[in-house]
């Protein structure tokens, strides 16, 4: 027994040793040492395929214009505080690697340009967005780049500047890339200064950070769980032992906890297929891109204030309308029919944004496109926005990019391919600044942006309230939706009709 136990002690030692040599030496030869990019962010990273690329695109509208020297000194300033922009990526076979550039130059991340001579520059930046959409960042540098146009003028004749964004997913999520954003602007907070660097952890404690701590002291802060029984039994999962000393209570709760799992479990892997739209196929690698002008923010929240429904309530039952309005434009019957968008769910507190990466789930909202009554249709909404509450879904969904960042890239898009093949749209919905904000003296009149789309999904829904008004924008698939203009021009009147109909309803009795 003793010889045993000795023999597995000098095995385990034998091969902790072998693996930091193996370490030091492709460190060696590679002539790096760096920091290793999590499991998720390395999901993210191999994702890229053809028909869709793993970037977040946004387009930035400022008046009056900024001098493309003054954009390089704001951008080097703040944003190159953060090491993660001035790092590229090495891949190995187990993973990657963020390591500094040692030749890094931001002329090659903040490039000039300038749009075709138009009537309209509005559609001449809309096309611009959607090329360079399908355009591969330069896997030898870091994965970000800003185009920007030092002469652009809006819809409405006023000259000004525009610039176009383009950040890798595997660099942060949206809600990461807000705190960045915030930096950037007159009076920006700059990121806190980062701790000293942490050894790396092993596989048992990734397992517990990545997989366990979401469950124990983020997923009831940000999805409402179930109560004080829910949050106590979240924190069983962390502490078994102290859930056995609650006894007959605490194992009701942690019942109630699992049973709510494993049904969350059950609906994500037993989500039926899609309905059969025109907007839903194979794509063809080509992007459009269409927005509108902001509607007052005022009137969405007092629309939702008389039929006791949230904001999001709102747009989302537009979004739906205007999809369904669009099908129909083309002879569709719609009626009946149903599509699933994915929508992302933060995971990490706001005060860790700015460690960047990716702390998120996603949700599948299914929106009622055949349900022609806009009252009906927003109280359906309501109705499985509520039912989503207390899910653990999102958190499920992030363990499975977690996991699939361990696997091979084959291995890794069956595993992925499984949302895809089930959703119609990805679709983000965030609360922006109420006061518009400023950048080098300007005001930045307009802002968008689009997370990507995974697999094989063709359309990109933004909703973004900012200063005042709420934004409305879509990305898709230029096969599978040639003129995404037509959604957008759907969905102002859809909001009208529910006002109206809103002003209509008998409220006196």
């Amino acid at each position: 027994m003793v010889t045993r136990v000795t023999a597995q002690a000098a095995g385990r030692k034998v091969a902790k040793n072998v693996q930091k040599n193996v370490k030091r030496a492709v460190s060696g030869t590679l002539g790096i040492s760096g920091e290793r990019m999590s499991k998720v962010d390395t999901a993210w990273l191999r994702m890229d395929n053809e028909a869709n690329l793993m970037m977040i695109v946004g387009v930035w509208q400022l008046a009056p214009g900024v001098k493309y020297t003054a954009a390089c000194e704001r951008i080097e300033n703040s944003l190159l505080k953060y090491d993660r922009f001035k790092q590229r990526v090495m891949e190995d076979a187990a993973g990657a690697t963020w390591v500094m550039d040692r030749n890094f130059d931001l002329a090659n991340h903040v490039v000039p340009e300038k749009l075709p001579k138009s009537a309209n520059q509005e559609h001449a930046l809309q096309d611009r967005v959607a090329e360079l959409a399908t355009q591969r960042l330069d896997p030898k540098r870091p994965l970000w780049q800003i185009h920007f146009i030092e002469d652009y003028t809006g819809p409405d004749g006023v000259k000004g500047s525009a610039m176009i964004v383009r950040i890798h997913h595997c660099i942060a999520d949206g809600i990461a890339l807000i705190s960045v954003t915030m930096s950037l602007v007159d009076g920006g907070a700059p990121p806190p200064e980062r701790r000293k660097k942490e050894p790396a952890a092993g596989a048992e404690d990734w397992i517990a950070d990545t997989l366990l701590k979401p469950f124990t002291d983020i997923t009831v802060k940000a999805l409402g769980a179930v109560g004080e029984g829910a949050a106590r039994s979240l924190g069983m999962l962390g502490d078994p032992k102290k859930g056995m000393e609650q006894g007959v209570s605490g194992s009701f709760d942690m019942a109630k906890v699992l049973f709510q799992l494993l049904s969350d479990s059950a609906a994500l892997a037993l989500m039926p297929d899609d309905s059969k739209t025109r907007l839903k196929g194979k794509p063809g690698g080509a992007k459009k891109v269409a927005w509108c002008q902001p509607i007052p923010l005022d009137e969405v929240k007092a629309v939702g204030k008389a039929l006791n429904c949230s904001i999001n309530d709102v747009l989302l039952s537009c979004v739906a309308g205007a999809l369904g309005e669009y099908l129909k434009s083309f002879g569709d019957d719609v009626a009946g029919q149903e599509i699933r968008a994915m929508v992302p769910v933060n995971l990490r507190p706001m005060d860790q944004a700015h460690k960047l990466g990716n702390r998120f789930g996603l949700v599948p909202l299914v929106l009622p496109i055949g349900v022609d009554n806009p009252i009906e249709r927003v109280y359906e909404v309501r109705r499985r926005m509520a039912a989503l509450k207390g899910s653990y879904q999102p958190l499920l969904a992030f363990s499975l990019l977690a996991v699939a960042g361990l696997l091979i890239k084959p291995a890794q898009d069956v595993m992925l391919n499984l949302f895809a093949k089930k959703t119609t749209a990805v679709m983000t919905n965030v609360p922006g600044p109420r006061e518009k904000l400023k950048f080098c003296g300007s005001t930045l009149e307009q802002s968008l942006f689009w997370v990507p789309q995974s697999g094989d999904v063709g359309l990109g829904v933004s909703i973004l309230s900012y200063g005042g008004g709420v934004q409305f924008g879509v990305i898709t698939d230029s096969t599978l939706c040639p003129e995404p203009q037509r959604i957008i021009d759907e969905f102002v009147p859809e909001f009208a009709k529910l006002s109206i109909v809103t002003l209509m309803l008998p409220w006196g009795e």
